[in-house]
């Protein structure tokens, strides 16, 4: 099993560091299960480890996408690619979005392939673009293709302690996570994705999502003093990741920011994020009964973060069956909600989703 890596940058503890260095095996601990053929990097910045890495290695460093796909499939073929859009020198939009070129390398990814005659399975890391057009586009691209897809976050997919019975899950409608950092696009985004592979889990599926709001600062705590937003679920959210003397978030002089997710059914999705809060994502649900449960989303938070090992096993597993571990509607979803949600932030306005009337039940049981 022959893959592509196709990276922004590859440097200590950056994405591809963490993710392709376990497929070429620079983790001790883990045992790829492919190899990788060939490698393309978008930049070189000054700590770049991805030139020493590849000519250690023997792993042809390509100086483009279309390059290094053809050289894969004319020297043994092609059987995936693994897209790493994440961190490097980019520049960010009007609202605070950072540009990666994730749109592009899915294009180039896709002409090239195209070219060849090949269909393989495409990996994308997070969210498919930072412009809502694009991340639609991304996914009718795969779709239309009949391109096995896999993308997202790493946090959905960590173990999860005391995770309560599907049928809690089946029968709730309002969530709570809990995220932490003053970069709301990079972290906030895990925090939608958790929210989003629990709202899936409601009885009926994914129904659709109207829209989302943003909230900062003081107006955080003057909706919820309004009782706009659930601080029971906040307070359970907690309870895992914060000592039971902590002081309230409302105490803290750090940033805070609130995501109000409305779904088209009447269910709403919280996130709540401040820099110094946790070290975890964690998320709190009423289920059907009233009961409130809690979990948290066992991230490591050392070298060698071991939470990449399960979703570079999950990869590693999809480029070999093509059988997504989850509904590739999750990353449709919590791109579009992350991209809405700058948005937003920067226009104080409720930003309807016309884009996300989308419906899709939940088929696979990544986190069961």
């Amino acid at each position: 099993m022959r893959i592509v890596a196709v990276a922004t940058e590859y440097r200590p503890n950056s994405h591809a560091h963490m993710i392709v260095g376990r497929l070429l095996g620079e983790f001790t601990d883990y045992t790829p299960q492919v190899k990788v053929a060939a490698l393309y990097l978008d930049q070189y910045p000054a700590n770049d480890t991805g030139r020493e890495t590849a000519a250690r290695l023997g792993i042809p460093l390509l100086g483009d996408i279309r390059e290094a796909i053809g050289h894969a499939e004319r020297s043994g073929g092609v059987h995936g690619v693994v897209i790493i859009g994440e961190h490097g020198d980019y520049p960010l939009d009007e609202w605070g979005r950072k540009q990666y070129p994730r749109y592009r390398f899915m294009q180039e990814v896709l002409d090239a392939l195209a070219e060849l005659n090949v269909r393989v399975p495409i990996f994308s890391d997070k969210f498919l673009s930072y412009r809502v057009d694009q991340s639609v586009r991304m996914f009718e691209m795969l779709r239309d293709g009949g391109i096995p897809f896999m993308g997202g976050s790493s946090i959905p997919l960590a173990p999860r302690r005391d995770m309560p019975a599907s049928h809690h899950l089946a029968s709730a409608r309002e969530w709570l996570v809990v995220s932490f950092s003053s970069e709301l696009e990079a972290y906030g985004y895990h925090a939608l994705e958790v929210l989003q592979s629990l709202a899936e889990r409601r009885a009926g599926g994914e129904q659709g999502i109207a829209g989302i709001e943003a909230l900062q600062g003081d107006a955080v705590w003057e909706a919820m003093d309004r009782r706009q937003w659930p601080e029971p679920l906040l307070l359970a959210a907690l309870k895992p990741v914060r000592a039971a003397d902590a002081p309230h978030p409302r105490a803290s002089a750090d940033r805070t920011y609130l995501l109000t997710v409305h779904y088209r059914d009447g269910s709403r999705g919280y996130v709540i994020q401040q820099t110094g809060l946790a070290e975890q994502w964690s998320f709190a649900f009423r289920d059907g009964r009233g009961d409130v449960f809690e979990s948290v989303c066992l991230s490591d938070n050392e070298w060698p973060f071991r939470h990449f090992d399960r979703m570079t096993q999950m990869l590693e597993q999809f480029m070999m069956t093509g059988i997504p571990p989850f509904p590739a509607e999750r990353i449709l979803v919590s791109s579009c909600l992350i991209n809405r949600a700058m948005e937003a932030l920067h226009t104080g306005r409720f930003i309807a989703t016309p884009e996300l009337e989308i419906y899709y039940d939940r088929r696979c049981a990544d986190d069961e």
